[in-house]
């Protein structure tokens, strides 16, 4: 365990060593503050690195993960992370990213308790209720997982759109677009799912608010 931890600190002392190798000025310029276009919501699997995955440097995406890359509207820290990357940042898209193989969305597919964690999966069964007949549909166990993980996403890119934040960012004439994306984990290939939100007129007409 002791052996780990120093491995990380050495592997930071080279990190820096050969970022500064390549350019000099490297921290000082990511020190003076950040612009990045594009917010990430992601789940906290350790196998979907943000900027990894689409070749960003640091200082291009602001991210927030959760369990299972959920958009809560009563989730203070995401609303927090979100009118920061909108209002303040001025990004131009967010990306949820769900990925295949997510346990969070396994796990709020079956009935065992996992903990405290039970009570987060509640939305994401809810998600499950809304989707059943379809669902229930696909008899392959990997295919209706699969799916989920897609209506998961999906979901969550609705949600964004139903806040407060990004609707205020739309009447105020922003340019704002929401995405939907699942990783492939075995892959490394990114599957856009067509789902591209960029008014409060795609959602139903009690979501959309008068501000």
């Amino acid at each position: 365990m002791r052996k780990f931890y120093e491995q990380i600190l050495e592997n930071n002392k080279k990190w820096v060593e050969d970022s500064l190798a390549k350019d000099p000025n490297y921290f000082a310029d990511l020190a003076k503050g950040q612009s990045p276009p594009l917010l990430w919501i992601g789940c906290s699997d350790s196998r979907v690195p943000a900027n990894e995955i689409i070749g960003a440097k640091p200082g291009e995406v602001f991210v927030h993960r959760n369990i299972a890359n959920m958009v809560v509207h009563s989730d203070m820290n995401m609303l927090s992370v979100l009118d920061y990357a909108v209002n303040v940042l001025k990004v131009k898209h967010v990306i949820v990213c769900g990925h295949y193989g997510c346990g969070g969305v396994k796990a709020a597919m079956g009935q065992q308790s996992v903990g405290i964690i039970d009570n987060w999966l509640r939305h994401i069964k809810d998600e499950y209720r809304l989707h059943d007949k379809y669902l229930n549909s696909i008899t392959d166990e990997t295919e209706r997982f699969n799916a989920f993980v897609e209506i998961n996403a999906k979901e969550q890119v609705y949600n964004l759109a139903k806040t407060s934040i990004v609707q205020g960012a739309w009447k105020s004439g922003q340019d704002l677009m929401l995405h939907g994306w699942v990783y492939g984990l075995n892959s490394g290939f990114v599957t856009d799912l067509n789902v591209t939100i960029g008014s409060n007129e795609e959602l139903d007409s009690v979501y959309q608010l008068d501000l």
